[in-house]
């Protein structure tokens, strides 16, 4: 059975490290997980206002968001913290209140810095938000990559056999958490 997740990058900028980072995610992802990348730059703020006619982008991400049996954040650190575009992101889905996207769905978080402490704060803060929005994420192997520059090639692939292996590893552990955790699709349907 093939299970769908969501990969949220937190990072906007076409060629960012993030995006280089998730996008191996996708490409080594192991048979059982399907991985697309759903993309958060266009989603208006977040306005309570506008839930009586929610803009179109918020429609279409709140759908990819509930087509799916998990999801994947990858982003960077901006000042300890997630960046403003993930943040919206998850406001946008978590409502209209009552009707969250993310409940249920079993998460992870890798969190990337070109400093040494590989976005620490950012993957906390993140994680204090999926506790309230009801999304079991996995706990270890916990996923810093710090100084993650140096992990790519000229050609913007990942390079160092550490990092690679850090990454098959969890996502080993992400597919068994996937599996374990994600609603059947008939309850999903419903």
């Amino acid at each position: 059975m093939t299970r769908h997740v969501a990969v949220v990058v937190g990072s906007l900028r076409k060629d960012s490290l993030s995006r280089k980072v998730a996008q191996h995610l996708v490409e080594t992802a192991p048979k059982g997980l399907k991985f697309q990348i759903v993309e958060i730059g266009s989603l208006p703020l977040y306005n309570e206002d506008l839930d009586h006619a929610p803009p179109a982008e918020w429609t279409a991400f709140r759908q990819a968001l509930k087509r799916a049996d998990g999801v994947l954040f990858v982003t960077p650190e901006y000042n300890r913290s997630v960046p403003a575009a993930l943040k919206n992101a998850i406001d946008v889905g978590s409502r209209p209140y009552g009707s969250s996207a993310w409940a249920g769905k079993p998460g992870a978080v890798v969190s990337i810095s070109q400093g040494a402490l590989g976005g620490f704060g950012a993957n906390h803060h993140l994680r204090q938000s999926l506790v309230f929005l009801d999304v079991p994420t996995l706990a270890q192997p916990e996923l810093y990559l710090g100084s993650i520059q140096k992990a790519f090639d000229t050609d913007g692939h990942i390079a160092d056999e550490n990092v690679r292996g850090l990454l098959s590893g969890f996502l080993t552990r992400f597919d068994a958490w996937v599996g374990a955790h994600a609603a059947p699709a008939l309850a999903r349907a419903s």
